[in-house]
């Protein structure tokens, strides 16, 4: 039940940082200390930051709602995408770069969602 819930709540949260993403790219952007500019600025926001969003919540979403079927897959996918975000913080911090408040924010939402979906996954294992 634990595990659906948090699926649950990453779904909302997905869901809400995509459909910003998708309303106001170059707003949301800017609100997060990211400055983009050029032709493609809020084409690749839209498709990244919003697509990729939005794909996650359903994905998430599906695997709180029908969990005998894609509970796994979601944690799986989280575990990954957010392992992925994990590594390149920590990479960048080795090279030097020295995020603000709101970096630090998602990087540590990033870890704790890689962590628990991690956590979640050996549970799942184990029973």
């Amino acid at each position: 039940m634990l595990t659906r819930l948090f699926l649950g709540l990453i779904a909302l949260m997905f869901l809400a940082f995509g459909l910003w993403s998708i309303i106001d790219p170059i707003g949301m952007t800017s609100r997060l200390d990211v400055t983009v500019s050029g032709p493609n600025a809020a084409f690749e926001m839209r498709g990244i930051f919003g697509g990729v969003s939005l794909a996650a919540s359903i994905l998430t979403g599906v695997g709180a709602l029908s969990p005998a079927r894609f509970e796994r897959p979601a944690l799986w996918f989280l575990m990954v995408y957010m392992g992925g975000y994990t590594l390149a913080r920590l990479v960048s911090l080795i090279v030097g770069d020295n995020p603000t408040f709101n970096g630090w924010a998602f990087a540590s939402f990033e870890i704790l969602s890689f962590v628990l979906a991690a956590l979640a996954l050996n549970v799942r294992k184990q029973s």
